[in-house]
């Protein structure tokens, strides 16, 4: 483990000398607080209204009206920013030369491809408790309920997760980091359109698009339905992308 964490520090040490991760962080901290602006100023809206009529003012939900869309904003934000997180981690190492010289060490592939997933790991959970200080005053002011928070903020990491474990394959097998971010937006994008085939499939077809979309099994966790289905998916997902990193790597180094 402490080679792992070695790397880990290492590539924190390459994000953070470099304008990237303040960049990325920066600018999810931004649109996420324009979005929860907006969909708090909209949710005031509705209940002042909604007050008038007092069943309709049952019906007011924070979390089904501020929270779930918040969330799905969020999760499109992700889509366009991870593959930024993600494309340096090994197209920098051939950019640089230096890659011969990480694989030739006593350090273990696997160590090597973990270091650098935990590495992305730490900017992302960065980027989703940066992103959430603002809407802890919603449980000081108001009376959400803290499940669906939790677990949309824990859908968010797992979608993440598996962005990630995609981008560094794609790192993996080019060293131009352009390129690298170009390929897992568009992998993460047809991922994400295919819930919108499913719309128009029929029978089994329709199940295997819908289940090998990643919004679809974020959609639960956002309202406050923790499915183990749903867990197995993203971590899968996540170690499936270590797996063909490691495939790739193996297959460079024994070339």
């Amino acid at each position: 483990m402490s080679a792992v964490w070695s790397i880990t520090k290492k590539e924190l040490v390459s994000y953070f000398t470099s304008p990237i991760a303040y960049i990325v962080i920066a600018i999810f901290i931004l649109l996420s607080g324009f979005f929860f602006y907006s969909l708090v100023w909209w949710f005031n809206t509705q209940a002042l209204q909604m007050s008038q009529n007092p069943y309709y003012f049952q019906q007011v939900n924070i979390n089904q009206m501020v929270f779930a869309p918040l969330f799905h904003n969020l999760s499109i934000i992700l889509l366009l920013m991870l593959p930024v997180v993600s494309m340096r981690l090994f197209s920098e190492e051939k950019k640089m030369g230096t890659e011969e010289l990480l694989f030739t060490s006593p350090v273990s592939v696997i160590q090597i491809i973990l270091g650098k997933y935990l590495a992305s790991l730490v900017v992302l959970l960065a980027m989703l408790v940066l992103s959430a200080i603002p809407t802890i005053f919603t449980f000081i002011h108001g009376n959400p309920e803290p499940v669906p928070y939790l677990l949309g903020y824990l859908g968010l990491f797992l979608l993440g997760a598996a962005f990630l474990a995609l981008g560094l394959f794609w790192s993996a097998l080019t060293e131009n980091q352009i390129v690298s971010a170009v390929l897992t937006f568009g992998t993460l994008l047809l991922f994400w359109v295919l819930s919108w085939a499913a719309y128009s499939a029929r029978g089994l077809w329709r199940d295997v698009l819908n289940y090998l979309s990643f919004f679809e099994h974020f959609d639960g966790m956002t309202k406050g339905v923790l499915d183990t289905s749903d867990l197995v998916y993203y971590l899968s997902f996540a170690f499936f992308g270590l797996f063909l990193t490691h495939s790739v790597i193996q297959f460079r180094r024994w070339r």
